[in-house]
């Protein structure tokens, strides 16, 4: 298991699983084309939303209502091939989120509120990259967990921020406020045909200082490298 990481936010993850990948990588195959794969990561934001510096000045905000939608309506949205709004909210005919609130609500201290995006014998070019989420109260707040089978680092905070919205909506249902976001990554990556632009942003944000604090050590090591970090802006999605 990787060690868990810690970072302040959306922007400062996003530059450091690009340059973890683009450092560690190896090349490998995929039905899109060429990649470079790097092993596993696990790791905690705690501060998401769209007006993080770093996203502003290098993400893509043309794309944010398509991800934005992946994760809010339940229809699918070309050129998805699924919705994680569907699969939320009506998998099998089941609204996830509200059973999974309800869950909590009836066992607050459960490990048991995991819900699966996945079904079995699906078709093999559907199968969602993120695969499951887990939800916990710890200490009066919703602490939230997201598993990813595979990811593309490039696009990869266009699902975190929406993943943070999600988040909130559970821990509105249930009348508490967010704790921390974490995530699993498998197989990370980055398509071939991306790599250039890849390496502009990382060499922007170095050029800008916007990458700075992006190399966090485990979580045990936390009061060491919280300096390194920059202060959580306690941005939320809304």
């Amino acid at each position: 298991m990787p060690d868990l990481l810690r970072f302040a936010s959306c922007g400062e993850t996003w530059i450091w699983l690009m340059r973890h990948v683009r450092t560690n990588g190896r090349a490998a195959e995929d039905d899109r084309g060429p990649i470079i794969e790097a092993q596993a990561v696990l790791f905690e934001i705690a501060g998401l939303g769209w007006d993080d510096p770093i996203l502003e000045s290098y993400g893509d905000s043309g794309k944010i209502p398509l991800y934005a939608g992946k994760f809010s309506e339940c229809a699918i949205i070309p050129p998805f091939k699924y919705s994680y709004g569907g699969r939320l909210r009506r998998l099998l005919g089941v609204d996830q989120l509200h059973w999974v609130a309800d869950v909590l609500r009836a066992k607050p201290y459960t490990k048991s509120g995991w819900i699966s995006l996945t079904v079995p014998g699906e078709s093999p070019d559907a199968v969602p990259c993120l695969t499951s989420l887990a939800f916990r109260l710890r200490d009066g707040r919703l602490v939230m967990t997201a598993a990813f089978r595979s990811q593309n680092v490039f696009t990869s905070y266009l699902n975190y921020v929406p993943l943070r919205s999600i988040q909130n909506e559970v821990a509105g249902d249930l009348g508490v406020g967010c704790g921390s976001m974490r995530v699993f990554v498998d197989v990370p990556h980055i398509y071939v045909a991306d790599a250039a632009a890849v390496g502009e942003i990382l060499r922007l944000s170095e050029r800008d200082g916007l990458g700075e604090g992006t190399s966090p050590g485990p979580a045990d090591r936390l009061g060491r490298d919280r300096g390194r970090l920059r202060p959580d802006r306690a941005r939320r999605a809304s």
